[in-house]
C-alpha cells in the first residue's frame, strides 16, 4: 500500500504555469482576457507574475485535469503556453526582486474532494 509521504514527493508532485500574453486593444479584447485570467483564478492558480500563472497539483493525472480545464477556456486570440514541472524541477528556480534572491513559496496543502 502507498504511504502518504511516497504519493506527494517531489518527483510525483507537479506544478502547472501558463504564460499567455493576450491581445488588449478593443474593451472586447480586454473582457476576453479578463475572462481567461478569471476562468485561471477560479481552477485555483495564482498569479506569479502579470502574464504567468500557476497551480501545485498532487500528481501528474491532476496536473492533466487542469491542463485540460485551461486549454477549453484558451481564447480564439494570443499566444498561451502550458507548462508541467515537478516540484523537484520548480524546487531549483532562483527568483530575484530587484538584485536580490527571494525564497520560493511553499504550496499550501489542498483538501481536494471528489
Amino acid at each position: 500500500m502507498e504511504d502518504h509521504f511516497s504519493r506527494l514527493n517531489q518527483y510525483r508532485c507537479m506544478w502547472v504555469l501558463v504564460f499567455f500574453d493576450l491581445p488588449t486593444e478593443t474593451r472586447m479584447e480586454r473582457k476576453v482576457a479578463a475572462r481567461f485570467r478569471k476562468n485561471l483564478l477560479n481552477d485555483g492558480f495564482g498569479m506569479f507574475q502579470f502574464s504567468i500563472y500557476m497551480r501545485f497539483c498532487a500528481s501528474r493525472e491532476n496536473a492533466d485535469v487542469h491542463t485540460k480545464r485551461t486549454k477549453l477556456a484558451l481564447p480564439k486570440k494570443g499566444k498561451v503556453g502550458i507548462l508541467q514541472i515537478t516540484d523537484k524541477q520548480f524546487g531549483m528556480i532562483e527568483l530575484f526582486q530587484g538584485q536580490k534572491e527571494v525564497e520560493t513559496e511553499q504550496p499550501v496543502q489542498q483538501l481536494e474532494l471528489f
